[in-house]
């Protein structure tokens, strides 16, 4: 399957980043960069990020613009959680039951909260909002990368 501008650019950004935190030298980097922009095939990608820890992922995860993303995103679930929370409680205070039955539903986003603030380093990974899905990017190797140790599916 053909390549597309956006994840050339995609692996050429995890290749800056790991040129920056020091995996790549400068050359080999450089290599490497013009071998992603030459790139015509999907295939063609994945071997590029092949060595690097989590694909280079992690390092792209790490860089100062992403890491103020996901604060941003994490912040904005917050207000999220409390503003529904708020809403819920106030709609319990007017109902008059005398169960507090907004705390299910607030467990469940309090669950949801805590998952994100504990994965935060993920969200860069695994987003759709840079325009790769996990699926079409380096490294994916389709389901069978599921199936333990077992790779001829």
């Amino acid at each position: 399957m053909r390549t597309s501008d956006k994840e050339r650019e995609h692996v050429a950004e995890i290749l800056r980043a790991a040129m920056a935190e020091g995996r790549l030298d400068l050359a080999e980097g450089e290599e490497r960069l013009a071998k992603v922009y030459a790139s015509k095939f999907r295939d063609e990608l994945a071997p590029l990020t092949a060595d690097l820890p989590f694909g280079g992922l992690r390092a792209l995860a790490d860089t100062p613009g992403n890491r103020v993303a996901t604060r941003r995103a994490l912040r904005r679930h917050a207000w999220v959680v409390v503003s529904i929370g708020m809403i819920l409680t106030g709609l319990w205070i007017i109902s008059g039951a005398h169960f507090f039955w907004p705390a299910i539903p607030l467990i469940f986003l309090v669950i949801g909260f805590m998952k994100h603030a504990r994965y935060r380093h993920y969200r860069y990974e695994y987003s759709l909002g840079h325009g790769v899905a996990p699926w079409n990017g380096p490294g994916w190797d389709g389901p069978r990368q599921f199936h333990s140790g077992h790779r001829g599916c």
